[in-house]
């Protein structure tokens, strides 16, 4: 079998997003005659832990690891909850910020490039070159944020005759969140050197949106790759919430607010008395101060439960048992790019997708063409207001139900086998 490195910081008990992507590419490579060697931290500070994924992780899986110096640790002991709700990745408005936040930023963004795990890059590089020769390694694969990873990389391929493969699971430059860091001049331009440098000594590309393979495709002339997340499992039930559920998973940051929502169901509340003795609003997983004020504002609250982060499996039931799942991103251009990756787990549970996003959203695309819901943009009132009260009268009628197609390339298995086809590509 094919060795192949694996250097990601998000691994179980990691909760969230970020850790689902490559320890479900690890559950099937085997499938593909590629065995995975998983490099991770052995002491990292997770800003969500979700111990059930252990129980994902092949018990055939070899995992490395190595000690981490984070300064979140150090930012705790100034302020636990902000140092927390930074690393989860909320940034709260200008105006809402402390003296103390503003200054967490600033360092963030100018002292702790690429991110505050660089601290990691040196010594993971000496460990892993030991490795690599023992191993006899020939192929290296580097998955980012935190992108500080393929700084180890880079200095990996410096030193070896590898092929190196990053996976840019988020932009570097480009997020929505970099102008929020406070950058200088210096610290702008330090950001995109390195990530141009990272680049052009990469062997090959892979990213999660046709949107950001293009914005690479102007700073490298490296095959880019596109494979999306995606589901491991389809799953679905006919014992739905009595409710008219409308239901988020997932981080609602400062500027995922959709607004234009929460105005539509005011109305709805105080026009429709059926529809207000029917509505849930359930939001499960991190949410910004900004969401519950803006909640409070359009008398939402007593509609609302709150559930916080629950484990991966009581997300799957949360998905199922809802009557419409609700898909958010930030109006803005640098996130037309931006696919969630439970967006895949919301279509494979076959329950209607809301969709507000930005014009020309990749994922709103994606929502549609599949027949999996209906995508709407931040301004779009009438038209998204016609649609709930027409779901809502196939709700009581027991009829609300979409029938996704073309959804099993988006399978975890699929794109298992598209990505060890990138790795043994050779291009001519």
């Amino acid at each position: 079998m094919q060795k192949v490195l694996i250097i990601t910081y998000y691994w179980p008990p990691a909760g969230g997003p970020g850790v689902q992507r490559w320890l479900k590419f690890v559950k099937y490579l085997g499938d593909f005659a590629i065995e995975p060697l998983v490099y991770i931290p052995e002491n990292p500070t997770y800003p969500i832990v979700d111990r059930s994924l252990l129980d994902e992780v092949p018990e055939s899986v070899r995992i490395l690891s190595h000690p981490i110096v984070e300064p979140y640790g150090w930012a705790s002991l100034f302020s636990k909850k902000k140092a927390r709700r930074m690393s989860s990745g909320i940034i709260q408005k200008d105006n809402k910020q402390s003296l103390l936040e503003k200054a967490m930023l600033w360092i963030r963004g100018n002292v702790f490039i690429p991110d505050a795990r660089r601290f990691w890059v040196g010594p993971s590089t000496r460990f892993l070159a030991e490795i690599i020769e023992r191993e006899k390694i020939k192929t290296m694969i580097t998955t980012g944020p935190p992108h500080s990873l393929h700084l180890i990389g880079l200095a990996l391929k410096n030193r070896f005759q590898l092929e190196w493969i990053t996976d840019f699971r988020d932009p570097w430059t480009t997020i929505g969140y970099h102008k929020q860091l406070r950058l200088t001049k210096m610290a702008a331009q330090k950001h995109k050197q390195l990530e141009q440098e990272v680049l052009q000594r990469a062997d090959k590309v892979v990213v999660t949106s046709r949107v950001t393979q293009k914005e690479l495709g102007f700073l490298t002339n490296k095959p880019i790759k596109v494979i999306t997340n995606g589901y491991d499992g389809k799953a679905a039930t006919d014992d739905l919430d009595g409710k008219f559920t409308i239901s988020h998973i997932g981080s609602m940051l400062t500027g995922r607010n959709p607004l234009v929502l929460w105005q539509v169901l005011h109305e709805l509340i105080l026009e429709n008395e059926v529809f207000k003795a029917h509505f849930q609003l359930k939001l499960i997983g991190v949410v910004s101060e900004d969401i519950v004020t803006s909640l409070q504002e359009y008398r939402l609250s007593e509609f609302v439960q709150q559930l916080g982060y629950v484990d991966h499996h009581e997300v799957l039931e949360h998905q199922m048992r809802s009557q419409i799942l609700l898909l958010v991103e930030i109006d803005a251009l640098q996130t037309k790019g931006i696919i969630p990756g439970k967006l895949f787990e919301y279509m494979a549970s076959s329950r209607p997708i809301l969709a507000i996003g930005p014009e020309d959203w990749e994922a709103g695309t994606i929502v549609e063409e599949t027949r999996s819901g209906k995508k709407f943009n931040h301004t779009d009132a009438e038209k998204l207001k016609t649609v709930l009260l027409a779901w809502f009268d196939a709700y009581q009628t027991g009829k609300l139900k979409v029938h996704p197609k073309g959804i099993e390339r988006y399978s975890r298995k699929a794109l298992t086998k598209e990505l060890t086809n990138f790795i043994r590509w050779e291009s001519s």
